[in-house]
């Protein structure tokens, strides 16, 4: 049967009738998987060996869930736990993948909320079994179905109550599995006691042995996490400040950072605290069930850490504001910039500094220095001010005649550059003429139209250029944003400070000591409210 050809396909077919093209990208992308799979192996290397170096604990957690499955698997592997136990074991093995966290507090989050769902389900049930077994069957299994839907939908309900979702909801989730599967499985099992009592040791044991490798085998800690988070975050914001000036009077490579931002070292100080919030609140969950682990006689206040990032990521939006003052289409000269250069990168110096020396106190668990908003700051802020009232004529422009001529050049401009276009777009004819005149008349309405919607949208964005550069102050504009924003930075500096201060306040920061000969605790006990508000915030992811 010769091969149908269709008309306008100029595709060589080899001897079976297969075409030239297909089989050539058939090789190509083998080719292409081969390449791929010969690159495998250093990718796969290089990925293992990059996300250990970033956080080496990493591979510590990987090695501790390893060891804990291997401890649960003993209940399969030995025999004489196995007949104690029995299939039940698998309960142990599940607990231990799902409860085991990279932290101590995320696992005893989950732990003790799978625990007490365990145990409050496996109360219910068998209170609603004892009902059950003292009806008929009929009865029984009416009185299970209607148990099972009162049951499921009041608790279902209420994962929707904020403080159960945020501190409870894998307990409930795990409640509604253990009542379903005790009661259901009690209608059709005689010994469904036994069985609920040997999930509820294996679980028991997985538990353990969660907790075990979390509190006591290299323990990693949230609030030890949240606590060098915050320090991180107030060094990023210190360095993305002093790179920020930096760079904006050193403009060479302005065109480079505008393609190249999200890879610029000032977006990278401050992402991470922008990104901060949901990881802070967290952080400060898990941290609260954490047990004492410091030489302090009460919990630290993870808390006030999260009002701390708050105030940062205030801080923060600032810090994104003067960095747009780099990428934006209108620059000041150089020469402009030139002369306010000097108090400038002053006063960014010195709020690095305060920056820094926060970070310092926190990271030390001291207060901060006396005189961390230090007479130069002032100084520097003085001098910024000296040298713009210095230039009026930066700011305010005495030509009045160039924003009178803007708009006859503006339109000297787009008369010279308009020209009709033909283009058949959103044009529609009110009737059908079939001559040539109504033919003739229509093209030469269609292109009079056209040209008009060309002059206007040539016309808005030439006139805005022309506004602009027109105006003899705009060349100051975009430095009067960029040092309105460093003195907003100055300002909103004010409540970075008293939030550490009160952080300081509360958990008991040691005193400043210049020379750190000793360490001086100047503290009162945290009122008994506080404790409380802390004690019952816990997490449940």
């Amino acid at each position: 049967m010769a091969t149908k050809v269709h008309v306008g396909m100029e595709t060589e077919m080899n001897g079976n009738g297969v075409p030239e093209t297909f089989k050539n990208n058939w090789k190509k992308r083998l080719i292409e998987f081969s390449g791929k799979m010969k690159r495998s192996p250093g990718w796969l290397w290089r990925t293992i060996w990059k996300v250990g170096r970033e956080d080496p604990r990493r591979m510590i957690h990987a090695f501790k869930v390893g060891l804990s499955l291997t401890l649960v698997s003993l209940l399969y592997l030995m025999e004489p736990l196995f007949k104690g136990i029995g299939t039940n074991a698998i309960w142990a093995v599940m607990t231990v993948v799902v409860v085991l966290e990279f932290t101590a507090g995320a696992t005893l989050c989950k732990g003790l909320n799978r625990g007490l769902g365990t145990v409050l389900a496996g109360s219910l049930a068998f209170l609603i079994e004892f009902i059950a077994t003292k009806s008929g069957k009929v009865f029984r299994a009416v009185f299970i179905g209607a148990a099972v839907f009162l049951i499921g939908t009041t608790a279902t309900y209420m994962r929707f109550f904020p403080y159960i979702k945020k501190n409870y909801d894998y307990g409930v989730v795990i409640f509604l599995l253990t009542f379903n599967l005790i009661t259901v499985s009690s209608y059709r099992v005689e010994n469904v006691l036994k069985i609920a009592h040997d999930r509820f040791y294996t679980i028991v044991i997985g538990c353990g042995i969660c907790l075990f490798m979390s509190l006591l085998v290299f323990p990693i800690w949230s609030g030890e996490d949240l606590h060098n988070s915050t320090v991180g975050k107030l060094e990023g914001l210190a360095k993305s400040i002093e790179a920020c000036v930096n760079e904006y009077f050193n403009d060479s490579e302005l065109k480079e950072n505008q393609e190249k931002s999200s890879e610029d070292p000032i977006y990278k100080g401050y992402k991470a605290v922008l990104d901060s919030k949901s990881t802070d609140e967290t952080l400060a969950l898990y941290a609260s069930w954490e047990p004492r682990h410091s030489r302090h006689c009460y919990r630290f206040p993870w808390q006030q850490y999260v009002k701390v990032g708050a105030v940062l990521r205030q801080f923060g939006y600032t810090v994104v504001a003067l960095h747009g003052c780099l990428l934006t289409e209108i620059q000041t000269p150089r020469s402009v910039r030139a002369l306010f250069k000097d108090p400038c990168i002053r006063l960014a110096g010195e709020v690095t500094k305060a920056l820094m020396e926060l970070a310092n106190s926190i990271r030390n668990r001291r207060h901060c220095s006396p005189g961390i908003l230090s007479d130069h700051l002032h100084e520097a802020l003085q001098d910024l001010n000296t040298a713009i009232k210095s230039q009026p004529r930066l700011f305010l422009g005495s030509n009045n005649n160039q924003a009178n001529n803007m708009l006859a050049l503006a339109a000297a401009h787009a008369a010279r550059h308009n020209k009709p276009e033909k283009d058949g777009h959103g044009v529609s004819l009110p009737s059908v003429k079939t001559d040539s005149s109504a033919l003739m008349e229509w093209k030469t309405k269609r292109a009079s139209e056209q040209a008009k919607e060309n002059e206007r949208k040539v016309l808005r964005p030439q006139l805005s250029k022309i506004a602009i550069t027109s105006l003899e102050f705009s060349e100051a504009l975009p430095f009067a944003a960029f040092a309105s924003l460093l003195v907003e930075i100055v300002a909103r500096l004010d409540n970075v400070i008293e939030e550490v201060e009160e952080l300081g306040r509360i958990a008991c920061y040691k005193e400043y000591n210049p020379e750190e000969d000793e360490i001086i605790v100047k503290c009162e006990k945290p009122p008994v409210d506080v404790a409380k508000n802390q004690l019952p915030t816990h997490a449940s992811d």
